[in-house]
């Protein structure tokens, strides 16, 4: 069974199917990599959270970032947020993401109970 949660006509937030539990991809608010990072991985952890699932059971994480001369930056937040000795699976590419304002963008999919 698959169960959809917070879905609008383009995408679902969280989609769970099978013990896995995708989420769709997440940005922050602030002026700074720093504050956008937070501030996406605190609205990840309230989505893995509402799923049931936790930062530890993080599999994947995709990380857009829209320059990569910020990749330090975002990774001093990340470095600090995920649970020593759950690192994921992790991709980091630059892209150009929806809006000029923002500078990172966070996908996961994680296990869940």
């Amino acid at each position: 069974m698959i169960e959809r949660l917070e879905t609008g006509q383009r995408m679902s937030k969280i989609v769970k199917h099978n013990g896995t539990v995708y989420l769709c991809g997440q940005v922050g608010a602030g002026d700074s990599v720093t504050e956008q990072t937070q501030d996406c991985l605190a609205r990840v952890d309230a989505l893995l959270e509402k799923a049931g699932s936790s930062r530890a059971q993080i599999l994947q994480a995709i990380i857009w970032v829209a320059d990569m001369a910020d990749f330090a930056e975002m990774n001093a937040v990340w470095d600090t947020w995920v649970p020593e000795g759950h690192a994921p699976a992790r991709a980091c590419g630059e892209a150009k993401l929806a809006r000029p304002e923002l500078k990172v963008e966070v996908i996961v999919t994680a296990a869940y109970e």
